[in-house]
């Protein structure tokens, strides 16, 4: 399952995996991937993935696995760091983003994830 705000990637695979599409902040996608952790879900890519920090872009898709099973804490222990960290870099807000600098952003949320899919 693919959780993502980005546009790009719930157009290209959700005629293959079940995406949530959230339309919101990369925080939103956090805290919607920290709700599903709770249902038993489990992290299959780290939130935080990638060398580009929350607040230098407005995109972020993760990885969870489909079968709800027992609550696994080590993924609760990452998604709520992440969710903190992005707290954190949040105090700079992003602005003034051009069209460019959205679909740049939008390209490397894609690549990445992409690259855990192996494809």
């Amino acid at each position: 399952m693919i959780i993502t705000n980005n546009e790009w990637v719930h157009n290209k695979y959700r005629q293959l995996y079940d995406i949530i599409y959230i339309e919101g902040s990369y925080r939103d996608v956090l805290v919607k991937t920290r709700d599903k952790l709770h249902e038993g879900h489990e992290l299959l890519t780290h939130p935080l993935s990638s060398s580009i920090k929350p607040n230098e872009t407005p995109y972020k898709s993760v990885i969870i696995s489909d079968n709800k099973g027992k609550l696994n804490f080590d993924s609760i222990y990452i998604i709520e760091n992440s969710i903190m960290t992005c707290d954190k870099f949040n105090k700079n807000k992003i602005i003034n983003l051009t069209e460019k600098m959205k679909e740049d952003f939008k390209l490397i949320d894609l690549t990445v994830l992409e690259s855990a899919l192996n494809i």
